[in-house]
C-alpha cells in the first residue's frame, strides 16, 4: 500500500498556549501541517497541552525543553523519520521511558519496524479522533501508574 504525503515547508516550530488544569503534555510530530493540527485540536478539546513538531530532528530538539508525557509519531517525515526518531529517543536516558505513539498508516512493516524502534502503540491514519484521545489517556495513564510504583514508564529498556 503506497501512502501520499504532504511536505510542509520551512521549520516554523508551533507551541501551544498552556491550557490551565491540563491532563498531560503531548508533543506532536508529523511533517503535514493539517494532521498536526488535527491533532493538536482534537487533544486540547480534550483538556491536554500540546506543542508541536514538524519532524523528528525538531522533537529531538525541542523534547528536553518542553518535556512532554506522551509524543506522537509520523512514520514517513523528512531528515529524520519517526523510527529513528523513536529509536534516538529510546537511546537517551533522559528520554528512554517516554510513551511513543506511531500515528501513520500502520503496514505491517511500520508496525513491525516501530516494535524494534521501542514504539508503545499504534494509530492507524485515517483515525478517529475519539480514538487518538483514548491512545493518549492509556499511554499517560500506563506512564503515571508505573510513576507511582516507581518504575518508568516504557518497556523496561535500560
Amino acid at each position: 500500500m503506497e501512502v501520499a504525503k504532504t511536505r510542509t515547508r520551512g521549520l516554523r516550530r508551533t507551541y501551544s498556549r498552556v491550557v490551565s488544569g491540563a491532563s498531560g503534555r503531548v508533543l506532536v510530530v508529523d511533517d503535514n501541517k493539517v494532521i498536526r493540527q488535527l491533532i493538536k485540536v482534537n487533544l486540547e478539546l480534550e483538556g491536554f497541552e500540546v506543542v508541536t513538531a514538524n519532524d523528528g530532528a525538531e522533537c529531538l530538539d525541542i523534547v528536553h525543553r518542553v518535556a512532554p508525557d506522551v509524543i506522537t509519531l509520523d512514520v514517513v517525515m523528512p531528515r529524520l523519520d519517526g523510527f529513528g526518531t523513536a529509536a534516538q529517543l529510546r537511546a537517551d536516558r533522559r528520554t528512554r521511558h517516554l510513551p511513543l505513539a506511531i500515528v501513520s498508516a500502520c503496514t505491517q512493516h511500520e508496525v513491525e519496524a516501530g516494535i524494534a524502534a521501542g514504539v508503545d502503540a499504534f494509530l492507524a491514519k485515517p483515525f478517529e479522533p475519539a480514538e487518538l484521545v483514548r491512545v493518549v489517556r492509556r499511554l499517560m495513564e500506563h506512564r503515571d501508574r508505573r510513576e507511582r510504583k516507581g518504575t518508568p514508564a516504557g518497556r523496561g529498556r535500560g
